[in-house]
């Protein structure tokens, strides 16, 4: 008999320079759906160098579609999301910040619009090695139709190196803000090299960041996506 254990491969390494950290929320028992701006300007009140961070986001706050027979309400400032204990916050900042940002977050009370939350303590998170990954926010042109927007997309992504295999985009949602509502459009990009997948999280894509937009996260695969959009 001949047996020889196959090599086991090592696990793809992710830089540590970039990393997210989760807050979970404590005392929150509602926010508005539309809560990007609201969220950017409580934190950047209370932790003014994410304005000048070049490599911090904020996410927006996300919860599940649909739990105890409660649906995702349709976007606006009017409707409200319901967090359950297991929702969190995350930033996306350069671990150098890490200490800062946690002295400065927990346990602080935000007010974000008519409603509030208070940070529990935070727990930092690496990037994703999933090389399909989602943006629920990218911004986009007034005028700008899904062809359009995929094709500026790619030649931007072209010149820092990333190629577009395979994308798909979704509606144009807008996103309350005092200037007026800012277009975005959700992207999701598959079958990304593993370096190309790290350096979109890094890195990200188009303006307000700090307000969710153009932050990629991993997803369970275009397939499926395109599927139930059928």
């Amino acid at each position: 008999m001949f047996w020889q254990e196959s090599e086991s491969e090592s696990p793809p390494q992710v830089p540590a320079d970039v990393i997210d950290v989760m807050f979970p929320l404590q005392a929150c028992k509602s926010l508005p759906v539309d809560h990007a701006h609201a969220l950017s300007t409580a934190l950047i009140g209370a932790v003014s160098w994410l304005a000048e961070e070049p490599r911090a986001a904020i996410h927006t706050i996300h919860v599940a579609g649909s739990q105890n027979g409660w649906e995702r309400p349709a976007h606006g400032r009017e409707q409200q999301l319901l967090p359950s204990r297991r929702t969190k916050l995350g930033i996306r900042i350069p671990r150098t910040r890490l200490d800062d940002l946690k002295a400065a977050l927990e346990g602080r009370r935000l007010e974000i619009g008519a409603s509030g939350l208070t940070l529990g303590p935070g727990k930092e998170r690496p990037l994703s090695t999933e090389r399909t990954l989602f943006a629920r926010y990218v911004v986009a042109d007034a005028d700008e139709d899904e062809e359009r927007f995929l094709r500026r997309i790619a030649d931007e992504l072209a010149q820092r190196g990333i190629q577009i295999r395979k994308a798909l985009c979704g509606k144009t949602v807008s996103l309350s803000t005092p200037t007026g509502p800012l277009p975005t459009r959700s992207l999701m990009l598959a079958e990304l090299s593993l370096e190309e997948a790290i350096a979109l999280q890094r890195q990200g894509i188009g303006t307000h960041q700090t307000m969710g937009c153009g932050i990629f996260l991993p997803h369970k695969g275009i397939e499926a996506v395109a599927k139930a959009a059928r």
